[in-house]
């Protein structure tokens, strides 16, 4: 495993947007935002950290206030084993320099080359982080008719503004109408005119035959213009409608930025007031207190209790006061700077959120006639921002908005009404998270900007506006996060369909139809973090990028082409260099990896798929799919991709991923893969003739596989390529019953049925043993399949009577794992 490119803190995969390190004397890599003082939690530098003088285990890093400390006397290095460790200040800022100068620079660190190897060792426990306490209900200071009174005002102004809206494409309508109708009139005359002229013309007179032909050719003509006309008309209500749309879109989302800047100062009028009220009512007890003490003889300074209220209005996070929850959120929007901690802080499994989740679904079902009882349904029992901000998020990515219907004459009285922006196309996902964000105290901005969104490939140049997109940043949780719900959204699926729910993938449990659907959603696009959110996301304004050191245009185009998933599955870029666009050799050779984190090496399993860039087709001219030029294979928690280009020229490979269970894998049932990233991959000149791998079972090579999957460890040959003469033994112990193994041998330029005669399998107790006698030299490839053995002794019994699912179908052979084999008599 690369130690440097996983966080010590979180143990979440770093990216150089986002790095800090290795550091002397522990190669450990930090997100900035996890590069603390374990003990105060206080943010370090590569010049402020320090690291313990008493314990060469401790893999903490500290601020000088907290650094554990020697006593008095003198130190012998060699008595307390930390010989190495100490050494002048002056020496470790120059090597931290350094090492900062390089991690700007994308370089590679060799742990043994910076003599800090002793630090890869697995790291201590650390200490969470302290969460502040819960705040004050909304609606603890907030009169629901008073806010209910204010959203009346705010939708008649927006009323008034649909109006205009609705008698502008009125307007627009009937002046193409009549535009159309024009022009229409002008070609019917000279259409007709055409036709009495031919008439006219003859000079003999026209025969009824004669006569009908020409009716009936003008007749057809007359029905091509109509339908010309139409179109036409058609597609220029089309052009005005959309340009006249967009305009209609940004006066929208003006009012409601307007809108919610008016609910967001009322909310906090009445916060403030509320806390007034509190810190008197909280003053007059202390004073009569302090003179009931001073009567009593208990003469105590009244500063004590100034001091406590001080701190209260501070917004302690140790206090529970309601005056000091109650100010804890910021009354004006602060400035976009990068959050201080990751999303990691804050949650790591969405389950957290189940009954916020459920409240949302449950709310969805039914339909309000405003946003503020909207708003208070859904945050009834959200004790913070964070689950403010969350159910919020979930009603939209629930409610499916996009499959809304709505009749003509909505009125904006009724339950659709308040959505009726979305009926007129002039409010989408982010406009509407916004306008809830205020209606619940919430800071929300809506970013414009750029986005590998449908239709993008990599390499492709932000050059128009094909791929501009919005999305939301609000302020929780002491920090501007993003939100894409338009992204999280997804559709009421079946449940046996659903993927299985997992840590990292959200879905929420039961509907009102019962068990059998489920709402599935995309949990990384909720608190995304910058550092991978930027692999998707571009902002116009780039401080909205929220990192420390934005990017340029042109290096956003330069990342890798990543989805959501990549990140859900904790995966990384080993090679900081790893571009949206490879460059081949001129052997037309490149190399793709990918990182796994151990604790999920064993359930992923990875697909692709080859095809030209940029034309259709998956095949070369002479019929063989391009895909067999590439060999996947999986050297420890890496998945390596070596493409061999047939032919000069740009190709697209799309990396798809699925984390699965040996007892799924083995059932042998088909499986859904998503991509997790793409790549084009150019070959500009071609030096070498490449051939096509031997026609193999789609997938990886190497039996690795089949040790993660299926229990089946190699004896004698561990990596996918195999070096052999013409006769060739592969030994395998079974960790699991398998039973029904079978081999099949392959060679471009042979057929699979004469093949067959050449390998043999034999099963001895828990080993396995493969033997083959190759016909000719060359390169072969070897699948092996197998079956559950539990499964084939249960339908075993089966057969025989002895269990009721007799009927039950038996198990499918299942591809266990295959090798590339270059066959040589001098091997």
């Amino acid at each position: 495993m690369n130690h440097e490119m996983k966080c010590c803190r979180c143990e979440r995969a770093v990216y150089p947007v986002d790095r800090i390190g290795p550091l002397k004397n522990l190669s450990h890599v930090f997100h900035r935002h996890c590069f603390k003082c374990s003990v105060c939690g206080s943010i370090l530098t590569l010049k402020t950290y320090v690291t313990s003088q008493l314990n060469a285990n401790d893999r903490e890093v500290y601020c000088q206030n907290h650094v554990p400390k020697t006593g008095a006397g003198h130190i012998d290095s060699e008595a307390i084993g930390i010989k190495g460790l100490i050494v002048s200040r002056q020496h470790q800022q120059g090597e931290e320099s350094n090492a900062h100068k390089m991690n700007g620079m994308g370089g590679h660190f060799d742990a043994g080359a910076l003599h800090i190897s002793h630090a890869l060792n697995a790291t201590e426990l650390q200490k969470g982080y302290v969460k502040r306490a819960n705040e004050t209900p909304l609606y603890q200071f907030l009169d629901i008719e008073a806010q209910k009174a204010l959203e009346m005002k705010l939708r008649k102004e927006e009323e008034e503004m649909y109006q205009v809206f609705m008698a502008e494409r009125q307007q627009k309508e009937l002046i193409i109408n009549e535009e159309i109708k024009a022009e229409w009139e002008v070609a019917l005359e000279e259409l007709t005119s055409k036709f009495e002229k031919e008439l006219n013309h003859k000079k003999k007179k026209v025969s009824p035959e004669e006569q009908k032909v020409l009716t009936v050719r003008h007749l057809k003509e007359k029905e091509d213009l109509e339908k010309f006309m139409t179109l036409k008309r058609d597609k220029k209500k089309e052009s005005v409608t959309r340009k006249l749309l967009d305009v209609q879109r940004n006066t929208t989302a003006d009012l409601i930025d307007k809108q919610s800047s008016q609910m967001m100062e009322f909310i906090s009028a009445k916060r403030m007031e509320y806390v007034s009220k509190k810190k008197e009512s909280k003053d007059g007890v202390e004073v009569e207190g302090d003179e009931n003490r001073k009567l009593n003889g208990n003469g105590h300074s009244s500063k004590s209790g100034h001091h406590t209220n001080g701190d209260a209005r501070n917004g302690s996070r140790g206090s529970t006061s309601p005056d000091a929850d109650a100010i804890i959120y910021p009354l004006n929007p602060p400035p976009a700077t990068p959050p201080v901690y990751g999303k990691s802080h804050i949650y790591k499994d969405p389950h957290v959120f189940s009954q916020v989740d459920q409240t949302a679904i449950n709310v969805a079902q039914g339909d309000q006639k405003t946003f503020t009882d909207l708003i208070a349904n859904l945050i009834g029992i959200a004790s913070s921002d964070v689950e403010k901000a969350r159910v919020i998020f979930r009603w939209i990515t629930v409610k499916n908005l996009n499959a809304m219907e709505f009749d003509d004459n909505v009125n904006p009285d009724t339950p659709m009404g308040i959505l009726r922006g979305i009926k007129h196309g002039t409010e989408s996902y982010h406009v509407l998270f916004k306008r809830l964000c205020s209606y619940a105290g919430l800071h929300c901005v809506v970013i414009k900007g750029y986005s590998k969104s449908a239709g993008y490939q990599p390499g492709v140049s932000f050059d128009d506006n094909r791929f501009r997109n919005s999305w939301n940043a609000v302020y929780v949780d002491n920090a501007w996060r993003f939100v894409q719900c338009n992204w999280g959204a997804r559709h009421l699926v079946n449940a046996k369909e659903a993927p299985k729910s997992n840590g990292s993938k959200g879905h929420s449990g039961k509907s009102a139809h019962g068990d059998s659907l489920r709402y599935e959603y995309d949990d990384h696009y909720f608190l995304t973090d910058p550092e991978e959110f930027i692999y998707e996301f571009y902002p116009l304004q780039s401080e909205w990028q929220l990192l420390r050191r934005p990017i340029t245009l042109q290096e956003f185009e330069q990342l890798p082409f990543v989805r959501s998933l990549f990140f859900r599955y904790g995966l990384w870029f080993p090679d900081e260099t790893t571009k949206a666009v490879i460059p081949t050799d001129p052997s037309g050779a490149s190399t793709i990896r990918i990182t796994m984190p151990l604790e999920i090496t064993n359930r992923l399993i990875f697909h692709y798929n080859l095809k030209f860039y940029d034309k259709e087709g998956d095949s070369c001219p002479d019929g063989v799919l391009l895909k067999r030029f590439v060999m996947q294979s999986v050297i420890g928690n890496s998945v390596i991709f070596r493409v061999h280009a047939p032919l000069s020229g740009s190709y697209l490979l799309d990396i798809f991923a699925n984390a699965v269970t040996p007892a799924e894998y083995l059932a042998g049932d088909p499986m859904k893969f998503k991509s997790v990233c793409k790549f084009r991959v150019d070959c500009k000149q071609l030096q070498t003739v490449m051939v096509p791998l031997p026609e193999c079972a789609s997938g990886e090579w190497g039996p690795a596989k089949a040790t993660r999957l299926f229990g089946l460890t190699p004896l004698t040959h561990e990596d996918a390529l195999i070096f052999a003469s013409r006769e060739l033994e592969i030994r395998f112990r079974m960790q699991r019953p398998l039973t029904d193994f079978m081999a099949t041998l392959h060679k471009n330029g042979l057929e699979d049925k004469r093949l067959s005669k050449h390998v043999q399998h034999m099963v001895q107790g828990d080993l396995v043993s493969v033997h083959i006698i190759f016909p000719e030299d060359g390169q072969y490839g070897l699948d092996i399949y197998t079956r559950d053995g539990t499964k084939s002794s249960s339908s075993a019994g089966a057969r025989n009577g002895s269990s009721s699912n007799a009927g039950e179908k038996q198990q499918l052979l299942t591809h266990c794992c295959k090798y590339l084999i270059n066959v040589s008599r001098r091997h």
